[in-house]
């Protein structure tokens, strides 16, 4: 119960992003003559850390907020519950205890429900955002390493990536969520008040940093 409820509390917590680049990309042209020209990205880092990426999150978190709050109200409420039956247990007779034990019981089950409901609607969410968002950073990505004559783009994020060394000048995430701003127009987000805590961001599954 704890457990689930952290989730939920955190909103973004271990939420798991996929986007398969297969299927969008197109048939890919001839290669052109010459040594292979290879470059690396963080996909998923790169959608999330673009400006429309960061706005559209926290937008979400917006949304939610209020359903977060109801959820933490009523799991304070129901420990609270649970501290006064024990506060009191032995001024109860058995019907008392029992009666007060399944009323705690009821409201920790349709907890746990809300709990994952919320929980499914809020990753629901976050996966049709990122997957619209995706498709558009690809279209750039797929742009950029055609403009600078890359034949191979590997994506260092996902779990099962074949690449175990890249040079720094290799990774072209940076430039890739660059020239998705340019193309976007969306600014980037306000930076947060002095002293207040960074916002959470989504996290993706990620490959070892390439070095």
């Amino acid at each position: 119960m704890k457990r689930s409820l952290a989730l939920i509390l955190s909103l973004a917590s271990g939420l798991t992003l996929s986007f398969a680049l297969s299927a969008n990309a197109q048939t890919p042209a001839a290669a052109p003559a010459g040594p292979a020209k290879i470059a690396v990205v963080a996909f998923q880092v790169a959608v999330a850390q673009t400006n429309e990426g960061q706005r559209n999150f926290a937008d979400l978190q917006k949304k939610f907020e209020p359903r977060r709050q109801q959820l933490k109200t009523l799991s304070d409420d129901l420990d609270n519950l649970k501290k006064q039956l024990q506060a009191q247990g032995d001024k109860l007779n058995d019907a008392e205890r029992a009666s007060k034990a399944k009323s705690i019981d009821d409201k920790e089950k349709k907890l746990q429900r809300d709990v994952e409901d919320a929980q499914n609607d809020f990753q629901q969410e976050m996966q049709e955002l990122y997957n619209g968002l995706a498709s558009k950073v690809y279209d750039v990505l797929a742009s950029y390493a055609q403009q600078q004559g890359y034949t191979l783009v590997l994506d260092v994020a996902q779990q099962q990536s074949p690449v175990i060394y890249a040079t720094d000048s290799s990774n072209i995430t940076k430039a890739v969520i660059d020239a998705y701003n340019v193309k976007s127009g969306v600014p980037a987000p306000p930076a947060p008040p002095a002293g207040s805590a960074p916002a959470s961001k989504p996290a993706p599954n990620k490959a070892p940093t390439a070095h």
